[in-house]
Parts: structure tokens; sequence; C-alpha cells
């Protein structure tokens, strides 16, 4: 997909002036924010609803000794 974003001119130039592909360096700084984002929602969703000890696999794991 092609999408156009702003830029600070000063920024930009840099980045040319150091061989930094912008278009590059914007892929990568969304997949890391879309990975914090996801990580922060599945932290918040066990926090909601955390994990609590749960009898059957205590005994599924005593089947697994047979």
């Amino acid at each position: 997909m092609r999408t156009t974003f702003t830029i600070d001119e000063d920024l930009a130039e840099r980045a040319r002036q150091l061989g930094i592909n912008i278009s590059a360096a914007a892929r990568e700084g969304v997949a890391a924010a879309i990975r914090a984002a996801m990580a922060q929602s599945d932290r918040a969703a066990y926090e909601r609803h955390p994990e609590r000890p749960d009898p059957f696999w205590a005994e599924a794991e005593a089947w697994s000794g047979e």
C-alpha cells in the first residue's frame, strides 16, 4: 500500500546525508509501533483477566506419567 506522510525538512535532509532510506525507516518504525501497541494490549488483557490456578491441569499432568 502506498501512503504519504510529512517529515520535518531538516530531519529528511539529515537522513539523506546519512544514506538512510526514509521509506524503509518509516516501515520499520510503523512495525515497531504495532509490536509495542500489541504488547501493551496483550498486557492490559492479561491484567483484566489474569491466569488463575486450574486444578484440571494438575490432574492432566498426572496423566502424562502413565
